[in-house]
């Protein structure tokens, strides 16, 4: 299975980066790229920590590319291996650390300080990333993301007044 994303999507995510980064001139904004893991290997469903597929490992290259353009200060993962594999190829090219998180425990006052003013991409699960979404935006705007759906990537920004969201699917 070949993963492709349409340079719509890409000059899309260009449009939004650069009105990010224009924008914070007046005031502090937080900027939060949050996607679910890639493909993840099912051929042992006893296996609760399981590696990424190759078509998994292919898409987690993907999102470097998609993602090139966005000048990250932080790198946010569970600590599992499909989400740090899918967070590494862009944590390599970033040259940033990627910092563990507990999923169960997300957005909560220690997370609020430390992301405060940064572009920061968080790295999670279907069960996890919708509600972080929720946390960030303060009312329950998405559910669960469907098992087969790997290529949403929910961009949230934050200034000390306002609250923004997109959701983008990049399948």
């Amino acid at each position: 299975m070949k993963i492709t994303f349409s340079m719509r999507w890409i000059y899309l995510l260009f449009l939004l980066v650069f009105f990010q980064t224009t924008s914070g001139y007046c005031q502090a904004v937080t900027t939060y790229y949050l996607i679910r893991h890639a493909e993840k290997d099912l051929t042992d469903k006893s296996n609760k920590n399981p590696r990424l597929t190759a078509v998994g490992q292919q898409r987690a290259h993907q999102w470097k590319r998609i993602l090139k353009a966005v000048p990250f200060d932080a790198i946010y993962s569970t600590d599992f291996y499909r989400t740090r594999e899918t967070a590494a190829p862009i944590a390599q090219d970033k040259g940033l650390p990627i910092e563990l998180y507990a999923a169960d425990n997300y957005f909560n006052s220690e997370f609020k300080a430390a992301t405060r003013g940064k572009t920061v991409l968080v790295v999670g699960h279907s069960n996890t990333i919708p509600f972080l979404a929720n946390a960030i935006l303060g009312e329950e705007k998405f559910s669960m993301i469907d098992d087969n759906i790997h290529g949403n990537l929910y961009l949230l920004q934050l200034t000390k007044d306002s609250v923004s969201c997109q959701l983008l699917a990049l399948e």
